[in-house]
């Protein structure tokens, strides 16, 4: 699969596409990284292994891809929003879990929209937590319903 051409895509849309990138370029030991909406569709995507920023589609490989990265991310959320409730916890801010084999980071954007990081396991977490805090700082303004909505648009296009 190769990077989507951002032709036609809003300055908005091409720079969340430029931030992922970064975020998957600058972060050492950072498998794939995805961004999923409040209702759990990926609206934008790494290729794993490859660094290279995709639409979402239908998934090129079996375990790591980006597809199963988003639904990881969208259950880890929605469990994660519901412990905090039977908590009396407040909002959830950050999820991380450590593995064997790897890590998974997942990160509120906003109005419910998720960042999801797959990394290595001896990737250094808070290096990819603050890298992460910036995507958030920087796109989570930029992310309004019509971005995600032309986020959509593009990704359902390339299908």
């Amino acid at each position: 699969m190769t990077a989507p051409s951002t032709f036609g895509l809003s300055t908005e849309a091409r720079n969340l596409h430029w931030l992922l990138s970064n975020l998957v370029e600058e972060v050492p030991g950072v498998h794939s990284v995805t961004v999923v909406s409040s209702d759990g569709l990926m609206l934008l995507s790494s290729d794993p292994g490859r660094h290279e920023v995709t639409p979402a589609g239908p998934s090129d490989g079996p375990k790591g891809s980006s597809a199963d990265l988003a639904t990881i991310v969208s259950g880890i959320g929605s469990l994660t929003v519901g412990a905090a409730k039977l908590m009396d916890g407040g909002g959830v801010k950050q999820t991380m879990i450590a593995m064997d084999e790897g890590s998974v980071f997942v990160m509120s954007i906003s109005d419910g929209s998720l960042l999801g990081v797959h990394a290595t396991p001896d990737c250094d977490m808070s290096v990819v937590a603050y890298h992460m805090a910036l995507f958030v700082g920087r796109a989570g303004h930029v992310l309004t319903p019509e971005l995600r909505s032309e986020l959509r648009k593009s990704m359902e296009s390339t299908q």
